[in-house]
């Protein structure tokens, strides 16, 4: 059974790109455009990754995880940022509030799947 990816970015172009990537190595992807959008898949069914962009209206990154780190079927799935930002503060922040790591983009889908890979179990 492939593993199941929740994407979730305002970009349509980057949910593109990232789904495409991930489906090509054989994941199941699901796809979200914000953070309140992506609370609909939370609701028990099994997921094994969040991809999160952090700037994103409605509900940014952050928030997100930290909705996903109280909710018990997800407290320890990983999750990884897809952003722009490289500033260390809000890379201090985003691992306070439970992100598993970091990918800057323009992103290299060979590195992607490498950081998936390294993080799922």
């Amino acid at each position: 059974m492939p593993k199941k990816i929740l994407i979730v970015d305002d970009s349509e172009s980057i949910r593109e790109v990232v789904s495409f990537t991930l489906e090509n190595e054989g994941f199941e992807v699901l796809i979200a455009d914000d953070g309140t959008d992506a609370l609909k898949f939370l609701d028990g069914r099994e997921i094994d990754m969040i991809i999160t962009d952090l700037h994103m209206p409605q509900m940014d990154g952050i928030t997100l995880i930290k909705h996903v780190r109280q909710m018990e079927p997800y407290t320890r799935i990983p999750i990884l940022f897809l952003t722009t930002e490289s500033q260390t503060s809000k890379k201090m922040e985003a691992k306070e509030a439970g992100a598993t790591g970091w990918i800057i983009k323009p992103f290299v889908p060979a590195k992607l799947i490498a950081a998936l890979n390294k993080v799922l179990r």
